[in-house]
């Protein structure tokens, strides 16, 4: 009887339909970018289909048409996205919420004239030159800001969208200071074409500062809650395969149709492990205060609206 009934029971293994996965929607700002790869490296490598889950991963301009796509529910979520901009959509009555931290430090992003500029500083720049960030709300946005407030930068802050129209834009001499990530314009740099004259590092408050997350649609997050608890594991499973398997790296390099030794130097030079982490909100008092500052908030946010605001399922 008992070989017959596990018979059975294989049988109607064999004939049920495997569990339908989750599909998750989610809007990038720059989005081959190293450190938002996670959702779709990790998608490629089969990461996140050990979790039930697929994400329809696309690409935007940056940070400020992220948060949109998110706001409007096209997105359940959003990456690559300043801390500085969540702040302000969420402090406006928006359904932003921070599920991970996504970047800890500004050392991946660097600012970069032709090699033949005069601008060697930007102390050399002045109000007739154009500095560029990508969109308003993203993170090279709160960086430049920063130049203008903390290191009396007088160039005028421009938006120009993603890294190679930057580089086009800074080559034809239509803005004078591009802005950059790597791998994108380490070879430039390799072969002389560019210089980088300031990084986001050296704006002193924003060096141990989480600047860039992992946003949520408030309502997807209520609604798809267990999937989006999923997620964040299979998020910082990618994250953890990405610098501990090799394959990783070959995948990423052929992916965007770069040199694997410019992904290797850039990874080691410029986007540690630790920036990748995805534990907590580092100085989101310090996010908070520069948020103000650079009038991307009125005021700092109560202790019951960061909860709200920040929402990161523990490990």
């Amino acid at each position: 009887m008992k070989k017959y009934l596990m018979a059975a029971l294989s049988s109607l293994a064999l004939i049920m339909p495997a569990a339908a996965q989750d599909t998750l929607k989610m809007a990038i700002g720059q989005i081959n970018n190293w450190e938002n790869q996670p959702p779709t490296l990790g998608q490629d490598a089969g990461i996140f289909k050990k979790y039930n889950l697929v994400v329809e991963s696309f690409g935007t301009g940056g940070a400020g048409e992220t948060l949109q796509a998110v706001i409007s529910g096209s997105a359940d979520l959003g990456g690559g996205v300043g801390v500085g901009g969540a702040l302000r959509a969420f402090s406006r009555g928006a359904p932003v919420r921070i599920l991970l931290p996504s970047y800890t430090g500004t050392s991946d992003l660097y600012w970069y004239v032709k090699a033949d500029s005069p601008i060697k500083s930007l102390k050399d720049a002045t109000e007739k030159n154009t500095i560029a960030y990508s969109t308003n709300g993203s993170s090279s946005n709160n960086i430049v800001l920063g130049f203008v407030e903390e290191l009396g930068l007088k160039a005028k802050p421009t938006a120009t969208g993603g890294l190679p129209g930057t580089l086009t834009s800074v080559m034809s001499g239509q803005i004078d200071i591009g802005w950059g990530a790597p791998p994108f314009g380490v070879k430039e740099l390799n072969e002389g074409k560019i210089r980088i004259i300031a990084r986001g590092s050296d704006i002193p408050s924003l060096r141990g500062q989480t600047v860039r997350a992992i946003i949520v649609n408030a309502d997807a997050l209520a609604k798809k809650k267990d999937a989006m608890l999923r997620f964040a594991k299979a998020f910082r499973e990618s994250v953890n395969w990405m610098y501990d398997d090799p394959k990783a790296v070959t995948m990423y390099a052929k992916k965007i149709n770069a040199d694997e030794a410019i992904v290797k130097q850039s990874i080691s030079e410029y986007q540690t492990r630790a920036a990748l982490q995805t534990d907590e909100m580092k100085d989101i008092d310090g996010a908070m205060r520069d948020a103000v500052k650079l009038k991307f908030l009125e005021k700092v946010l109560t202790p019951e609206q960061v909860k709200e605001f920040v929402q990161i399922p523990p490990k």
